[in-house]
């Protein structure tokens, strides 16, 4: 028999680390636990057509572009002994190597590739290389940048690369088996542990990372001296340890509140949504509920005060910062591409430690509208900063610009190389288990697979989302008696249904239902959510967006482009007709699209004395904007009346 009752939260279970090679750590009782790199396959499908692009061609691109800049060539000199020798690229370099390496790991887990596996080989014996025998490795420093170690910790980023190398190792052991740059990581991690924390030195990094990248090695290692030393990072901020180098101040390295009273997150964004999410990681192994709540809090308050339709962060480009609250410019919109990733790890993390659907719901509004604008849809190039809003005749002034197109790389490449894991590894933000179910968090063609208590599952999900809201589940292997499968209803699936053999329910947005039962193989569950257009209103606090719309379809933000408009009607002078909505497939549009179409008017257009003239508007997904030609667009767009 059937159950399926929506609900907002799910069962506990008992958590267990992100691995499925080498020790399993005892980590704090969370809602979700993630399953192992292993157990998601992604199989074709918008995410795995997407996947095997960055593999085919972003990564390999990154490999040229990290080999031209230099970038090795910083480690083989510091093994050669060459102090003084031609330092290339800024003093986060060894970060991006890194970064980049964490994609070529998952990438070679998943594919075998001998390529891969051998561009893992040989960086990692170029990275040992250049370690020093008591562990500590930054190539900036080393070469002769700075007198000393640690000289400028507000800047150098020497702790954050240390992190960056750490996440990069940990991904090569669990996608791969192999222990080597495992190994160099334990030793820079073991380096660390002796110079900072109680006792020791003070201070920490002007770059937050290193407290997410020291869990997931204490996870993997089960090593506590890494979790004690992640906490230490996160606790010491705000104390006025840090020497600010930047005009920004200490609000810039995150460094002005304490953790634990920060209530909003302010200063720069992918700082501070990093130190927030490995703040929740040791919230979570060191069952610190009072810290994780206030964490939360922060959360709710960003999403409520200090985030664009799109998921974006960031509104400043003055400090690359959060502003104040409602300051969400949309044409000077920063919107880093690299804080929107950091966003989906931080709810990823308080996904797994509530099981409260609102966190998934982010995750995939980040993915689809603040992640993938990112990246070209030929993977070869790339914004680093997401304007809601081009003007016509907006000049450049920074390749960084929306007005500058998508560029091939960046001197300061962090936006590229955080795409290329983040995409390389996106399988792992699908699903997770407990003890007694299976949880369904977004919506891709995919085989998933998990152990229970009870034995292994398997199902197969089918779908061509976010295009359409069908989602079909097949079961391909259950355990006898019952077990639970969870489905995400987004928050704006208003009307969604799941059917269960002969039994059709409908299911609340904004939940997971549950759905337990005892199945069988070739059982199924088929999910509809209702993907059709809908106007989303500018909040009034917002000046950009009061007495505004946002046309939203599924879970993709659309934008308007000049290119798709009738040639006498500029972008700019579009008032939205909120009472006319609609969409239509066109085939010569970006491969295939659904189009949503709009009622409009141009501002002061009249057919005579008394009578407006009524327009068309084309809308596209936000995220395919800029592939065709540079030009206007916007998110947001005056209404002509208000929303009813």
């Amino acid at each position: 028999m059937s159950v399926i009752e929506p609900s907002s939260s799910a069962p506990p279970g008992d958590a267990a680390p992100d691995v499925d090679r080498g020790p399993v750590a005892p980590v704090a009782r969370v809602a979700f636990t993630p399953l192992p790199p292993s157990a998601v396959e992604l199989v074709g499908g918008f995410l795995g057509r997407l996947q095997q692009a960055n593999s085919a061609m972003s990564v390999p691109r990154g490999a040229e572009h990290l080999e031209r800049e230099g970038t090795w060539r910083n480690f083989d000199n510091v093994a050669k002994g060459a102090v003084g020798a031609d330092y290339h690229g800024p003093c986060f370099e060894d970060g991006e190597a890194y970064k980049w390496l964490e994609a070529v790991a998952w990438d070679a887990g998943r594919t075998k590739s001998p390529t891969l596996l051998d561009w893992l080989d040989t960086a990692s014996r170029r990275i040992a290389a250049a370690q020093d025998a008591d562990g500590y490795l930054n190539t900036f420093v080393q070469s002769g940048r700075r007198a000393q170690r640690y000289e400028q910790l507000a800047w150098d980023h020497e702790i954050f690369n240390n992190g960056a190398l750490i996440q990069s190792a940990v991904a090569r052991f669990r996608a791969t088996g192999r222990r080597d740059l495992l190994e160099t990581a334990v030793r820079v991690a073991d380096h660390l542990d002796r110079t900072f924390g109680p006792g020791r030195r003070a201070g920490t990094c002007g770059h937050p990372l290193i407290e997410m990248a020291l869990v997931e090695l204490y996870r993997t290692t089960l090593e506590r001296r890494y979790l004690d030393l992640a906490r230490y990072f996160v606790d010491v901020r705000g104390h006025d340890l840090l020497d600010p180098t930047h005009a920004y101040g200490d609000a810039y390295h995150s460094d002005r509140i304490p953790v634990r009273d920060t209530v909003v997150p302010e200063g720069h964004a992918v700082r501070a949504v990093y130190l927030a999410a490995g703040a929740t990681d040791v919230a979570m192994e060191t069952g610190d509920t009072e810290l994780l709540e206030r964490l939360q809090l922060q959360w709710q308050h960003m999403v409520e005060q200090k985030m664009y339709v799109t998921g974006g962060l960031g509104s400043r480009w003055e400090g690359e910062a959060f502003g104040d609250p409602y300051e969400l410019p949309a044409d000077r919109a920063y919107a880093e591409t690299c804080a929107a990733i950091a966003g989906m790890q931080w709810s990823w993390r308080l996904l797994l430690a509530t099981g409260e659907a609102k966190y998934a719901d982010l995750i995939e509004r980040q993915l689809y509208n603040a992640v993938l604008p990112g990246v070209s849809l030929d993977g070869d190039s790339y914004f680093y900063a997401n304007a809601l809003q081009l003007r016509a005749g907006a000049v450049a002034t920074d390749s960084r610009m929306a007005a500058a197109g998508r560029q091939h790389w960046f001197g300061c490449s962090c936006c590229p190389t955080n795409l290329m894991r983040t995409i390389a590894s996106l399988h792992s933000y699908l699903a997770s288990s407990t003890t007694d179910g299976l949880q369904l968090h977004l919506f891709a063609s995919a085989r998933v697979n998990a152990d229970l208590t009870a034995g292994r599952v398997a199902v197969a999900v089918r779908t061509d989302y976010p295009w359409s809201g069908n989602v079909t589940v097949e079961i391909l292997q259950s355990p006898a008696g019952p077990w639970t499968l969870d489905l995400r209803i987004p928050a704006w699936a208003d009307g969604a249904t799941l059917r269960v053999a002969d039994q059709t329910v409908a299911v609340a947005p904004g939940t997971y239902a549950h759905v337990r039962r005892s199945w069988a193989a070739a059982d199924s569950v088929v999910l509809d959510l209702p993907v059709k257009p809908r106007l989303t209103a500018g909040r009034h606090r917002s000046d950009s967006t009061r007495g505004c719309v946002a046309i939203e379809r599924g879970p993709l933000v659309y934008a308007v482009e000049q290119i798709d408009q009738e040639q006498d009607v500029a972008v700019d002078d579009l008032l939205v007709d909120p009472s006319v909505l609609d969409e239509e497939y066109d085939a010569d549009v970006l491969g295939g699209v659904p189009v949503v179409v709009a009622g409009a008017v141009v501002a002061g257009e009249r057919v005579d004395a008394a009578t407006v003239r009524h327009r068309r508007v084309r809308a596209i997904p936000y995220f395919m904007w800029a592939n065709r030609e540079l030009g206007p667009m916007r998110v947001w767009l005056p209404a002509s009346s208000p929303l009813s």
